[in-house]
C-alpha cells in the first residue's frame, strides 16, 4: 500500500472531501505510475481520480462499525512516537516538514 494512503474510516471528526481527494490522487498515482500526467493523458489522470474520490466516498459512507471512532490527534502523535523510535526525532522532523510541503503541492492539483 501506498505510504501517503492513510486510513480514513472510524475517525472523529469525519473524513473531509479533501482528504478523500488526496487518498484517491495517491492511488491513482500508485497505480498508473505517473507523479504528473502527460497531456495527453492528463484528462484520463483526472477522470479516474474523480471515479476513485466518488467510489471511496460512498464506500465510506456506507461502512459500519460498533467501535469508537478514533481521534485523529491521538492517533496522529501515536504515528510521531513510532516514527521517532524508528528513525529518530530529526528525521521525523525533516519528513514532517516534507509532507508539509508535499501536502501543499498536492492541494494546487
Amino acid at each position: 500500500m501506498c505510504r501517503n494512503i492513510r486510513t480514513l474510516f472510524n475517525f472523529e471528526p469525519r473524513a473531509t472531501s479533501d482528504e478523500v481527494h488526496a487518498a484517491s490522487l495517491q492511488f491513482v498515482r500508485k497505480i498508473s505510475g505517473f507523479n504528473k500526467p502527460s497531456n495527453a493523458n492528463e484528462e484520463a489522470f483526472r477522470l479516474a481520480v474523480e471515479r476513485v474520490s466518488a467510489v471511496a466516498s460512498e464506500l465510506l459512507e456506507s461502512l459500519v462499525t460498533t467501535a469508537s471512532p478514533r481521534d485523529r490527534g491521538v492517533e496522529a502523535a501515536k504515528a510521531k512516537v513510532r516514527s521517532a523510535d524508528r528513525f529518530g526525532p530529526a528525521a521525523t522532523a525533516r519528513r514532517a516538514a516534507k509532507f508539509e510541503a508535499d501536502g501543499q503541492r498536492e492541494s494546487s492539483l
